[in-house]
């Protein structure tokens, strides 16, 4: 007889003997065959450690470690396994008092519960370490010395771009969206590459089962080793980035506010992006971290400021060639358009004054460009934003002349792979329209011909505008990281792609080439000649105002200069600011040619070093920032103690 056709009693028998059946099976597999658990039960006689991997290490283009690893120690707590230690004794070797030592207790039972291990007392000093080592069984099994590896700065540069690394917050662990991963004590990127590439930086964590005595001390590994897992080393990561060149930079803006950042053209692989003034990197690792972050985030200086990426400036008449460019393109001008100044633009209702007033220095776009004539630009731009063909600014010209702006890399986020980035501001027709509620024309905006207005731009769009130049209308996204070892991700695809700029003739781009390199030659950037090379650049000077005592008042000007070299096959592109120090063959132009030099050349000539000492030695930060800055004393001091260790 079919079982379909048994009573259903016997049917809910069987069912209930194969479940019984199932179970007792097993329940014999994990008690008698399986050792597995019955070993891991012996968890009181067990200490289950965490072993942390090496955070992967940063190259440069020369294969030159410029971020490493350190190792110091955590004393780490767990408060409810604290019973009758010497109390005084820990206390005496941290030296802190009793009040202090219950307060970090109850900081880590409300920081992480009872049961779970905090930091009690972070990177400890190696004489500190060593006293506790040879005592540790005093304090257990409340207290552990965890190994802790912290990063160092063999060059002391790029802190801005190497960034730091610190423990993660109570607030991100409850982000399990974007931190389930970490536990608490875990260090991770906070900024710079430490930041955007933690996910391969970072490594993975390993456990490790070790015998404990009757005195909870660790007497070797439990079962041979047979449950722990290897922790995996964070992977490497390889910069376009030179150091020696980064140095260079940092030093030469030692004393002055601004930045300067260059960048291969054919790859976009950032070569140095120098924030002035700038720190060590050391000050921000290691016992001292926090209390060296909290100087350098109130000092008068700004030194965590990266202006590379987040200051925004009037480009000045570093942005004529652009303004050129667009001219050309839309045809309203050609290469031997000329415009008969004297002196000044008299087309708007007020005079825009012209620096050079020798004969014929406007008489085409080359003497325009090399003379830097205020009239020449301030004409191609009205001639741009009005022409008939876009209906005239407000129908067209205006959104038309932003949209070319847009695609020279202008009042947007590039891309580079470091956080913080910012946007900077392209006017447009939306814009006005809100400013002047409709009553506009070609005139309000007649400064943008001069990098003047309200445009910005930060140094990294004016140095990749120049790679747009240089390469004629292309460019890669600007980054840092060439490479990453073992990379099985796709974080750097973005940068190998090849991007189309502005759809702008190849004939237009050698007109105003041929310009920049004349401003070098015989204009007004003379000073950054280099011997056997051919320079494309353009200085700048852009007003600067700033609010005083509630007023809007004219400040000393700022000083730019951009560039790329050699003309004929661009290895750098470049662009410098030097805040508040007047024009931009002042001091600009200097950096930014010896930049240049130590790199195509791999040093500066013997005839140029004392425009390089000159350089290094010209302070232009306001006296009264300097007064009330501590910057430079932290600075040594943390030179100091490198040569210590």
């Amino acid at each position: 007889m079919s079982v379909f056709n048994q009573p259903r009693k016997r049917v809910i028998q069987l069912i209930i003997l194969g479940m019984v059946t199932l179970i007792i099976s097993r329940l014999f597999f994990l008690q008698i065959v399986e050792k597995k658990y019955a070993k891991l039960a012996d968890a009181n006689a067990v200490l289950r450690k965490v072993v942390y991997p090496s955070r992967g290490i940063i190259y440069d283009r020369q294969n030159r470690s410029i971020l490493g690893n350190d190792v110091l120690y955590d004393l780490v707590v767990t408060p409810a396994s604290v019973k009758n230690i010497d109390t005084a004794y820990l206390c005496n070797i941290l030296k802190i008092d009793k009040e202090e030592f219950k307060k970090r207790i109850i900081n880590a039972i409300v920081k992480n519960g009872r049961v779970r291990q905090s930091v009690f007392a972070p990177l400890l000093a190696p004489e500190v370490f060593g006293q506790l080592q040879e005592s540790m069984y005093l304090f257990s099994p409340g207290f552990e010395l965890v190994p802790r590896q912290i990063r160092s700065y063999p060059y002391s540069a790029a802190a801005n771009i190497l960034g730091y690394i610190a423990e993660i917050s109570p607030a991100m662990l409850k982000d399990t969206a974007n931190y389930s991963s970490y536990n608490s004590g875990d260090y991770l990127g906070f900024t710079g590459l430490e930041k955007t590439y933690e996910s391969v930086l970072m490594g993975q964590r390993g456990i490790q089962y070790l015998v404990k005595d009757n005195l909870n001390r660790p007497q070797g590994a439990y079962e041979n080793g047979e449950f722990d897992s290897a922790a995996v080393a964070g992977k490497n990561l390889r910069l376009s980035l030179d150091i020696e060149l980064q140095q260079l930079g940092e030093q030469m803006m030692k004393g002055k506010s601004g930045s300067i950042v260059a960048i291969d053209p054919q790859t976009g692989g950032i070569l140095a992006m120098v924030s002035g003034p700038s720190f060590d990197p050391n000050l921000l690792t290691g016992s001292n971290r926090s209390a060296n972050f909290s100087k350098l985030y109130t000092d008068t200086t700004k030194p965590l400021f990266n202006r590379a990426i987040q200051a925004t400036y009037p480009p000045g008449s570093t942005f004529k060639p652009m303004i050129a460019l667009v001219g050309l393109d839309e045809g309203v001008i050609t290469p031997s358009f000329g415009y008969p100044c004297r002196g000044a633009y008299y087309g708007c209702s007020r005079p825009i004054k012209c620096e050079h007033h020798d004969p014929g220095h406007a008489a085409n776009l080359r003497l325009a460009l090399s003379h830097s004539c205020n009239a020449y630009f301030s004409h191609v731009y009205r001639l741009s934003v009005d022409a008939a063909k876009f209906g005239g600014i407000k129908e067209g010209g205006m959104q038309k002349w932003a949209d070319y702006m847009n695609t020279f890399g202008f009042g947007h986020k590039i891309g580079v792979d470091i956080p913080s980035e910012g946007r900077g501001l392209v006017p447009d027709k939306k814009y006005y329209d809100a400013r002047y509620k409709g009553s506009w024309n070609s005139c309000t905006s007649v400064f943008l011909g001069i990098g003047q207005g309200e445009l910005l731009l930060t140094p990294l769009q004016m140095a990749n505008a120049m790679c747009i130049v240089a390469n004629r209308g292309s460019y890669y996204i600007p980054h840092f990281v060439a490479s990453i070892d073992n990379d099985d991700t796709h974080l750097l695809d973005k940068y190998k792609k090849k991007h189309e700029g502005a759809h702008i003739s190849d004939s237009a781009y050698s007109a105003v080439i041929h310009g920049m390199t004349d401003v070098v030659e015989s204009g007004t950037g003379r000073i950054a000649q280099i011997e056997g090379i051919t320079i494309g650049g353009k200085t700048g000077t852009a007003e600067n105002y700033g609010i005083i005592n509630g007023v809007r008042t004219k400040l000393k000007n700022h000083a730019l200069f951009v560039a790329f070299a050699p003309a004929e096959n661009p290895r750098i592109a470049i662009a410098v600011v030097v805040e508040n120090s007047g024009f931009g063959a002042t001091y600009a132009a200097p950096i930014a040619s010896l930049m240049m030099e130590k790199y195509l050349k791999d040093s500066i000539s013997t005839k140029r070093q004392p425009l390089l000492k000159k350089v290094m030695e010209t302070v232009t930060l306001d006296q009264s920032l300097l007064a009330k800055s501590h910057l430079d004393s932290l600075n040594n001091n943390a030179i100091m103690l490198k040569k210590k260790s």
